[in-house]
């Protein structure tokens, strides 16, 4: 077989390929840039990862905020095709500098996160399917979480936290969380039954945050919670990390998945896994 350029010089070059067979010689002209049609074709030379996969897998993404709206954006650039997104807050202009779907308009007008990250999700790419709520995790249907095949938690609270851990584990369905306070960033992956959960790394500090939130003052009271510091560029790190696990898992790849936590300290520019024990105390693991 011998082939040759016929117009480098073209835009939209060919390329002439010449079959030579006992009948005679067959010519069979190609575009050179037909493999730019395929929107996903630099996806598919990466040959663990599973495309048909991941664009039928159902995801649930919880909280739309900074973390949300970057991986919003990755799990659509990155073939995900189903996802469902909740969050019940209304856009604040002090969340412009770190949301790309959010507007000026949309924060003078206190639009729905979810709404306005669906609406702009779907501009992305017209061909997903993308369901948006605005109530709180905890107050859906106890089989919501479940009918999803995996869930990314993009919180800023414990106690949202410690709700999709707790139903996540016990339908062995993988969660994959994610959190950052300045420069600093972690995610950790749930892969039930392998690995510890969320609340076995709880601490004395968490618990005394779900004690305030859920006092026996009554639901009259208000507990504040102090804004913490955040920047784009750490939160872009974790978001990317965190969809990043979950194409490992969906495309079957759990062996390679982050099984402790990682860690990220943009300022001392480090990165490690920090090792989180099963707590054979914590109820999610007691036999």
């Amino acid at each position: 077989m011998a082939a040759k350029v016929v117009n480098t010089k073209d835009a939209k070059a060919k390329i002439k390929i010449n079959n030579v067979s006992k009948s005679g010689s067959e010519t069979l002209v190609l575009r050179a840039d037909s493999l730019n049609e395929d929107k996903f074709e630099r996806t598919k030379r990466i040959a663990w990862l599973d495309l048909e996969k991941i664009q039928k897998a159902k995801v649930l993404m919880v909280g739309v905020g900074a973390i949300g709206n970057e991986v919003a954006k990755n799990l659509i650039l990155s073939g995900f095709r189903n996802i469902s997104i909740i969050d019940m807050d209304y856009i604040v202009r002090s969340n412009l500098n770190r949301c790309l779907f959010f507007s000026d308009l949309d924060a003078d007008k206190k639009r729905l996160k979810a709404e306005v990250v669906a609406e702009k999700m779907k501009l992305m790419d017209k061909d997903i399917k993308v369901d948006h709520f605005t109530s709180k995790i905890e107050d859906m249907p106890e089989e919501f979480i479940p009918s999803h095949d995996i869930v990314l938690g993009c919180l800023d609270n414990v106690g949202a936290r410690l709700h999709i851990n707790a139903h996540s584990y016990y339908n062995k369905i993988p969660y994959v969380d994610a959190a950052t306070l300045g420069f600093v960033g972690k995610v950790q992956v749930v892969f039930p039954p392998e690995t510890s959960c969320l609340e076995c790394g709880m601490n004395k500090t968490h618990m005394k945050i779900l004690e305030k939130r859920f006092s026996c003052t009554g639901t009259d009271i208000t507990f504040f919670e102090q804004k913490m510091a955040a920047e784009i560029t750490t939160t872009a790190i974790v978001s990317a990390i965190q969809v990043r696990e979950a194409i490992k898992i969906i495309s079957g790849h759990s062996d390679a998945i982050i099984h402790n936590l990682f860690y990220y300290d943009g300022k001392r520019n480090i990165a490690d896994e920090l090792e989180i024990d099963i707590n054979p105390d914590c109820p999610h693991h007691i036999l």
